[in-house]
């Protein structure tokens, strides 16, 4: 009996098989891990901003802003106004959401509420502690 090498087609079917699952595997969870860290980079943003209107802008005017943007908390990275996927807060599509309440015709608002949409989780909400 000659003496064969080499492998089956059988058996290289069976390992190809195991090496797709392997990255089927590999890609989804990066797409998870991916989606966790622009998560965590939304939530960094929004605490930087609520700590900045809480400890810098409201000790300073008494009131909160009616708008938020980089020129109003010049105290923070002008970048972190930018989501992970390059919306600026403000703008449709964005998934950062400050909403305004209590405000005067003068913009001076007495509460205040940031949000941010995640992937993984349900919605990121920080809410003014002024008043309450």
């Amino acid at each position: 009996m000659p003496n064969k090498k080499g492998f089956t087609v059988l058996e290289l079917m069976i390992v190809g098989a195991f090496a797709a699952l392997l990255v089927v595997f590999f890609f989804i969870q990066k797409a998870n891990v991916d989606a966790m860290s622009r998560d965590d980079q939304r939530k960094t943003a929004i605490n930087a901003m609520y700590y900045a209107l809480e400890e810098y802008y409201y000790p300073e005017f008494g009131y909160y802003p009616s708008e938020l943007n980089e020129e109003i908390l010049p105290v923070i990275d002008p970048a972190l106004f930018t989501d992970p996927l390059g919306i600026n807060l403000g703008i449709d599509g964005s998934s950062y959401l400050y909403e305004p309440a209590n405000c005067n015709d003068a913009g001076e608002c007495q509460e205040f509420i940031l949000r941010a949409t995640l992937e993984k989780e349900d919605e990121y909400i920080k809410k003014g502690r002024a008043n309450g």
